[in-house]
């Protein structure tokens, strides 16, 4: 009997040891749980084709986390809310934006957050919400898809002026305008020795002008000195010479058998 209520005793001991290591470890992962991640959700518009819980998330290229939930908005179906637990020491800021990207044309798809400031201010959950939401926008192939309409319109566009320039009419008068260029091309080319001696005769020409420009200048400077210096002198000389030739004139006038035979009185005599 004793033995056996040993062995009760110590079964009972290590059934209470098992159950305190295991509320323990229970425990200790609760707490380091909670610890190790920080929870925040996003709302994407539209499909979230390739994401699923366990998904990827990264921070400026760098994982920081996984996707921990996905479910549907009850107030609008359109809409995924995303919940994602990341690196508890990582700190977002309001203007962190939340996008669904894919690592190339075959990879999988993955969360990005991208962007924010220290100026906007540390991201937190707001009342009614039981997460802090992280803003979402489009992703790039998204944003390609949504541009792809008015991308073909453009080029429906383009291709119908396309079609207008290079109708037969048109590619005929390009044609002849080519057929034109070559031919002036060789025009110039046969004559292009005349065009070098024209230019070569232009350039003397050039020359020949803007030495006579130079004389006619340097004329203008002799005949400016002239007057400046001796004009005086000129103008005097020239009033006495007028004033002879006045005095010789009236003589002329009032005794001209005078002056062309002197004084003598004796008339002609013949011989």
């Amino acid at each position: 009997m004793e033995t056996k209520a040993n062995y009760i005793a110590v079964g009972a001991f290590v059934l209470v040891c098992i159950v305190a290591l295991v509320v323990a470890l229970l425990w200790l992962v609760g707490a380091q749980y909670s610890q190790e991640f920080a929870y925040y959700e996003t709302h994407f518009t539209g499909a979230v084709t390739g994401l699923s819980k366990g998904t990827a998330v990264r921070y400026n290229g760098i994982e920081v986390g996984r996707v921990d939930d996905l479910q549907f908005d009850p107030k609008d179906p359109r809409v995924v809310i995303a919940t994602m637990q990341v690196d508890p020491h990582l700190t977002l800021h309001n203007d962190s934006v939340a996008s669904i990207e894919s690592q190339g044309l075959a990879g999988g798809s993955y969360v990005e957050i991208a962007g924010g400031t220290i100026n906007a201010g540390v991201l937190k959950k707001k009342r009614g919400q039981k997460h802090p939401v992280i803003k979402s926008k489009p992703s790039s192939l998204q944003e390609l898809f949504q541009g792809t309409p008015e991308l073909i319109g453009r080029l429906n566009v383009i291709s119908a002026r396309l079609i207008v320039l290079l109708s037969d009419d048109n590619l005929k008068a390009i044609s002849g305008t080519f057929a034109n260029l070559r031919d002036i091309t060789t025009a110039v080319n046969k004559h292009s020795l005349d065009i070098e001696s024209t230019l070569t005769n232009l350039s003397s020409a050039s020359r020949s002008v803007d030495h006579a420009a130079r004389s006619l200048d340097q004329l203008s400077l002799d005949a400016d000195h002239m007057i400046t210096n001796g004009g005086p002198q000129l103008i005097s000389e020239t009033r006495a010479l007028i004033a002879s030739l006045t005095r010789l004139s009236n003589k002329l006038e009032r005794e001209p058998n005078r002056i062309i035979f002197s004084d003598k009185n004796e008339g002609y005599k013949p011989r």
